[in-house]
C-alpha cells in the first residue's frame, strides 16, 4: 500500500460529493425549482396510494441507470407495492434527453433515475432543462467507480496509466460515460492530482464518451480505447472473468464486488469519489402526489428484495427521502459545478 498524500482543497471538495448538505442555502436553492417545498398533504388527509408507476432510465439498456430502473420496477411489482412498473429507456447526452422528456410528462406517477452523471451532464451540455426543475423523490444508492484496462494491457498499476496519459496525451484514449459526467470528472481529477494544469486537462485527456451498456466493453476489448472508467457493477463481471484488469476503485474502502482491487488512495493518489443514484418525478406535481411517491419509494427501500438487489449489484445503500434529498441535490449541484471548473471542463 502506498502512503496517502495530504488532502488538497480540491480533493476535499470531491470527497464531499455524495454527502448530504443540510444548510438552509441548499434547501432554498432546490425549493426555487419545480419541486414543492412540502411533502405533506392537506391537514388530516392521507395521500392516495400509488398503484401504478412508470420508470424512466435516461440511458440505453445495459448500463447502471438501466440496471437501477429495472431493479426498482422488479421489486415494486414482485412485492405487490404496485400492479405495474414498466421501464422506458430514453438515452442520450448524459441523461439530459430523458430529463427534457420528463419536463413534458403529464403523469405524476413517473419516476426517472438520476444521479451524479446527470448533474455533470446538465452543466457541460448547458441543458435548458435542469434537475432543479423536477421534483426530488429520494436518493437510493452509491457505487464506487473502477478504472480498468484490457487484460493484456501494459499498464499494471493506476500510476502506470496516469503517467502514460500525461506523457502521451491524445494518443491514449479513455472511455467513460457522458462528457462531464462522474467518469469524466474522475479522469480529470486523476490528471490534476498528477500535476496537470486544469486548463490543460481538456487537451491532454482523450476522453471517449459512451452511451453505456456493452459499448465500453466493446471498445476496450477491440482496442479502440486503452482504459475505461465506470461503476463497479458495470465492469465487475468482465474483471472477474479475466477479460479486464481493474487498477483501482474510487471509494474509501475496497468495493464489495471487487474486494482485491486497491482504492485510488491505496495507490497513492488522494482522490475519493462515489457515484450516487436516485429518483426524481416531473416538476410541478402537487404536494400530495409527491408525498405518495416518497412513501412508495420508502416502502421499496424497506423490502428485503431491495436489500438483495443492493447486494447482488454491489450498490451501497444511501437512502435519503424527500426534503433531505432535496437539500443534498442542491449541495451536490454546487459542488459539481465547482469541480468541473477546477478540472477545466466548464468556465
Amino acid at each position: 500500500m502506498h502512503p496517502r498524500t495530504a488532502p488538497s482543497t480540491r480533493t476535499s471538495t470531491i470527497v464531499r460529493i455524495g454527502l448530504a448538505g443540510a444548510a438552509a442555502l441548499a434547501l432554498a436553492a432546490c425549493s426555487s425549482g419545480g419541486a414543492p417545498a412540502s411533502t405533506g398533504g392537506a391537514e388530516g388527509e392521507a395521500p392516495a396510494a400509488v398503484t401504478e408507476v412508470s420508470v424512466i432510465a435516461p440511458a440505453d439498456p445495459g448500463g447502471g441507470w438501466d440496471q437501477t430502473a429495472r431493479a426498482i420496477g422488479q421489486v415494486l411489482t414482485d412485492t405487490d407495492l404496485v400492479s405495474s412498473a414498466p421501464v422506458e429507456n430514453i438515452g442520450g447526452a448524459g441523461g439530459t434527453v430523458g430529463l427534457a422528456s420528463l419536463a413534458t410528462e403529464t403523469d405524476p406517477n413517473t419516476l426517472m433515475i438520476t444521479g451524479s452523471v446527470m448533474v455533470g451532464a446538465v452543466e457541460t451540455n448547458a441543458s435548458e432543462v435542469r434537475i432543479e426543475d423536477m421534483t426530488p423523490i429520494a436518493k437510493l444508492t452509491e457505487e464506487p467507480l473502477v478504472i480498468v484496462v484490457p487484460a493484456d494491457s501494459p499498464y499494471e498499476s493506476l500510476q502506470d496509466l496516469v503517467d502514460a496519459i500525461v506523457a502521451e496525451g491524445q494518443g491514449l484514449a479513455v472511455t467513460g460515460g457522458s462528457a462531464g459526467g462522474i467518469d469524466h470528472i474522475l479522469a480529470g481529477l486523476l490528471l490534476t492530482e498528477a500535476g496537470v494544469d486544469a486548463a490543460e486537462v481538456p487537451t491532454t485527456l482523450n476522453y471517449v464518451a459512451n452511451s453505456g451498456g456493452g459499448e465500453a466493453l466493446t471498445m476496450l476489448l477491440g482496442g479502440t480505447v486503452q482504459a475505461g472508467i465506470s461503476g463497479v457493477g458495470e465492469f465487475s463481471e468482465s474483471v472477474l472473468s479475466g477479460d479486464l484488469r481493474a487498477l483501482a476503485v474510487s471509494s474509501e474502502e475496497p468495493a464489495q464486488a471487487l474486494p482485491d482491487v486497491p482504492t485510488i488512495q491505496d495507490e497513492g493518489i488522494d482522490v475519493t469519489l462515489t457515484n450516487w443514484r436516485g429518483v426524481i418525478a416531473p416538476g410541478g406535481i402537487t404536494d400530495e402526489e409527491r408525498t405518495s411517491l416518497v412513501d412508495l419509494v420508502t416502502q421499496l427501500h424497506e423490502q428485503d428484495a431491495w436489500t438483495e438487489m443492493l447486494d447482488t449489484n454491489g450498490w451501497t445503500d444511501a437512502f435519503m427521502p424527500g426534503d433531505e434529498f432535496d437539500a443534498f441535490l442542491a449541495d451536490d449541484i454546487t459542488l459539481t459545478q465547482e469541480t468541473l471548473r477546477t478540472i477545466g471542463l466548464i468556465e
